[in-house]
């Protein structure tokens, strides 16, 4: 089963898709970025997720205004270990060590006991 995309992330995985909101999140998480209706084409956010998107994003969020693109490096970890992302190549992509990617992607169910019995 995937894990749910966090409520901040969602509109962004929504307008952006999956793979694409990826590719955002690690260029412009934690950034500031503005969102217009129209999008230079040489813009940087332009360049990672193009015009379209750029435009897409603005109508969904707000046309205008400046926005800090929110970064969850947990869920990241594990739709890129999804996507087939060894844990290395996640841990560079974070910015972490490899044993924070492994924290990440244990299975938070196994760390938490259960309030009910399951029979």
């Amino acid at each position: 089963m995937a894990d749910p995309i966090p409520a901040n992330l969602e509109p962004y995985v929504e307008v952006l898709g999956q793979d694409l909101a990826i590719d955002f999140f690690l260029s412009f998480g934690g950034a500031p970025v503005y969102l217009s209706v129209r999008p230079q084409a040489g813009s940087d956010l332009s360049q990672v997720i193009g015009q379209d998107k750029v435009k897409a994003l603005a109508e969904t969020l707000g046309v205008g205004h400046l926005y800090r693109v929110p970064i969850n490096r947990r869920w990241l970890a594990r739709a890129m270990k999804a996507k087939g992302y060894s844990v290395l190549a996640i841990a560079r992509a974070l910015h972490v060590s490899d044993v924070t990617v492994r924290s990440y992607l244990k299975d938070e169910d196994k760390r938490q006991l259960s309030f009910f019995d399951q029979d």
